[in-house]
């Protein structure tokens, strides 16, 4: 849950101080729109990066739990094997 907080405020952050450069802003308003766009452009790719590292992490730790769950099973499966053989004799 840390890497949601952290992301919303990333989030949080990037929209603060978009709107302070542009409060402060001492350039032509075409000037100040282009960069609001490229800074857009830029937090945009932040966001997908930070995101997709986000996805990325998910993953890994799904992929560790399944592996865990499989041989967690497999052990399982082999003690019922085992345990039902000692009955049978």
């Amino acid at each position: 849950m840390n890497a949601g907080k952290a992301f919303l405020g990333v989030l949080a952050g990037l929209a603060a101080g978009a709107a302070l450069g542009v409060l402060f802003a001492p350039d032509k308003g075409s000037e100040t729109r282009r960069r609001i766009g490229q800074k857009g452009k830029d937090y945009k790719n932040a966001v997908k990066d930070r995101f997709d590292e986000f996805m990325d992490e998910i993953n890994e730790k799904f992929e560790q739990v399944k592996e865990e769950v499989s041989d967690f099973a497999e052990k399982a499966k082999a003690k019922t094997m085992h345990h039902s053989a000692d009955t049978k004799n």
